[in-house]
């Protein structure tokens, strides 16, 4: 008789999953960066109130977040290929059948969806930094630019950290729906094992404790960023509080 569950089985799937963990956090990591640079400028756009921009990007944004991922994922598989062939010809130019990889339409999906969701991040961020400063650094002759760089982006950053953490935590789960693009990461891996195997539930306990690892370490380097970033004053009054409740 079969074993209820194999804990064996769960300890000799992780190497063969991790294996792929490299193509799961170059997707994360491609994504995230695509989507700060949208995010950015979308959170610009609606914060200096420009005129047809800033509905452009509320509608954007609103699209984006009211839709799930994996179907604007589906969408980027089958669309972009589809209108790239309207686009060749309708022009009348030679097409060939796309060899662009399932891996790169991974990246436009998740970094479009991500884009959205840190664009109101950092749209948070911005509205928190004090405007004084920066009237301040107006009358001194500082350019936006010069402003941005040196007070703006360092303040919002701060607060922004922790709200970016957790997208980029959704991120790496987020992955695990590129197997849709036909790419093969961690979750496609462990399907593939589990229809090897037919010990399912031993393959995403497997997923499961890799997932929670990774999460556990992104944690403890935005909680250790976020320290490094604090103001000498913030930290003496943390330390001071803390040291009120022990007494």
């Amino acid at each position: 008789m079969a074993k209820l569950f194999d804990f064996e089985a769960v300890l000799s799937q992780l190497p063969e999953i991790l294996k792929y963990l490299p193509t799961t956090l170059i997707l994360a990591v491609s994504s995230m960066i695509i989507a700060l640079i949208i995010g950015m400028l979308l959170a610009l756009i609606k914060t200096k109130n420009i005129p047809l921009l800033k509905q452009i990007a509320g509608v954007y944004i609103s699209l984006i977040r009211g839709t799930p991922v994996i179907v604007q994922l589906y969408i980027a598989y089958f669309g972009i290929p589809m209108i790239t062939k309207y686009i060749y010809q309708q022009n009348g130019w030679n097409y060939q059948s796309s060899t662009t990889s399932g891996f790169v339409y991974a990246i436009i999906a998740l970094s479009i969806n991500e884009s959205a969701y840190i664009a109101e991040i950092f749209r948070g961020a911005l509205a928190s930094v004090n405007v004084g400063q920066i009237e301040a650094a107006s009358a001194i002759g500082m350019t936006y630019f010069q402003t941005f760089c040196r007070i703006i982006f360092p303040e919002m950053l701060s607060v922004a950290l922790p709200g970016l953490g957790n997208s980029f935590i959704g991120l790496i789960k987020g992955t695990s729906l590129a197997f849709v693009c036909a790419v093969v990461e961690m979750t496609a891996q462990g399907k593939i094992i589990g229809g090897r195997t037919y010990r399912y539930f031993e393959v995403y306990v497997s997923l499961a404790i890799i997932y929670w690892v990774i999460t556990f370490v992104i944690e403890q380097g935005i909680r250790l960023i976020e320290k490094k970033m604090q103001i000498p004053d913030q930290v003496a009054k943390v330390e001071i509080s803390e040291d009120e409740r022990g007494v």
